[in-house]
């Protein structure tokens, strides 16, 4: 792959940027001004767009992207709410970098969520990803309520917000800092390489080239 190709890739911002932003270096992409203008959202020369790691697979379903790289997490919080015969991406390569995982966490000593059930028939869920979490509880028939945060969900307990929280950990430190321990773990995330339902049929022959070029780049890294 390289400069001129009539892919639009959407880039994410945060956790996963360094790491995509060297993979494209090694599809022989001139990235240095990505690496370099963190205000600028489209580089138009190289064919990419930055955008948070949620919104990628949006733009990709749209059609505003024809490819892009975001975390599983993200695939697997978005794609129960898809309506009927609305467009989806498809997921093509897992990458291998950016690996989270997504726990169920709660104060350390006596399960205070299992002890919410077990007194009042109800758990107490504090998380960023409510389609995640129902998901998990209701596959195992435990009735839950869930609380949906946007910032720092490991407050939540501490404070009695909630009994326990879903979240996605790279190390756990956060965790322990605010003495909260890993009770299940629920999946593990990385990066993944998504496209277009409609790119990967209208443009195959890029769509294969990227992804022959994106495994060479990985098989290199072993």
């Amino acid at each position: 792959m390289s400069a001129g190709t009539d892919l639009t890739i959407a880039v994410p911002r945060g956790a996963l940027f360094i790491d995509t932003v060297a993979l494209l270096e090694r599809l022989g992409l001139d990235v240095r001004e990505l690496r370099s203008n963190e205000r600028k959202l489209v580089f138009e020369d190289i064919g990419v767009i930055t955008t948070r790691p949620s919104d990628v697979p949006k733009y990709v379903a749209a059609g505003a992207a024809d490819v892009g790289i975001t975390g599983k997490d993200n695939l697997l919080e978005q794609a129960p709410q898809r309506p009927a015969g609305a467009r989806e991406v498809y997921e093509l390569l897992d990458l291998g970098y950016g690996r989270c995982t997504m726990v169920l966490a709660s104060k350390a000593g006596a399960d205070p969520a299992a002890e919410a059930l077990r007194r009042l028939g109800v758990m107490r869920v504090a998380t960023k990803y409510p389609r995640i979490a129902a998901g998990h509880f209701g596959a195992r028939g435990v009735p839950v309520e869930i609380i949906e945060l946007s910032g720092s969900v490991e407050l939540a307990p501490v404070t009695g917000l909630a009994d326990c929280i879903v979240d996605l950990v790279e190390t756990g430190r956060t965790l322990a800092e605010n003495g909260l321990v890993v009770v299940e773990t629920i999946t593990e995330s990385t990066g993944r390489f998504v496209v277009n339902r409609a790119s990967y049929q209208l443009k195959a022959a890029a769509v294969g080239e990227i992804v022959k070029a994106l495994g060479a780049a990985l098989d290199g890294e072993d």
